[in-house]
C-alpha cells in the first residue's frame, strides 16, 4: 500500500512541477518585454511592412489559429519581409520564442 501511495505521491507531485514550469516567470516576462522593445518593436509596434500589431488580436488571432509551433518557425527563419530572428542574429531560440509568447499574450 505504501508503494500506491508513494506513486500517486510522485505522479501528483510531477504533475504539479509541469504544470507550475509551463507558466513564464514575471522575469521571463520581463526579459521577453525588453527584447521587444528592443528588436520587435520597430516593426510590430507601427505595423510596418504588414507585421501584425502589437496587442492586435484581429491581426493576432488568424496567426495564433495556425499553432504556437507555425509562429516560432517563422520568428526563428523569418516570414515574408521579417528576417531571421527579427533582425537580431544574437537572439537565442528560447529568447525568440519567449518574445513570441509574449506578443501572442498581449493580444489576447
Amino acid at each position: 500500500m505504501k508503494a500506491i501511495q508513494l506513486f500517486a505521491a510522485l505522479l501528483i507531485g510531477g504533475a504539479f512541477t509541469a504544470a507550475t514550469a509551463a507558466a513564464p516567470a514575471p522575469a521571463d516576462s520581463a526579459k521577453a518585454e525588453k527584447i521587444y522593445k528592443a528588436t520587435c518593436m520597430a516593426c510590430h509596434g507601427a505595423g510596418v511592412l504588414g507585421a501584425p500589431k502589437f496587442g492586435d488580436k484581429a491581426a493576432w488571432g488568424p496567426r495564433v489559429a495556425k499553432g504556437k509551433p507555425a509562429l516560432y518557425t517563422n520568428a526563428l527563419n523569418g516570414f515574408k519581409m521579417m528576417p531571421p530572428r527579427g533582425g537580431n542574429p544574437a537572439l537565442k531560440d528560447d529568447e525568440v520564442k519567449a518574445v513570441v509568447d509574449y506578443m501572442i499574450a498581449k493580444s489576447n
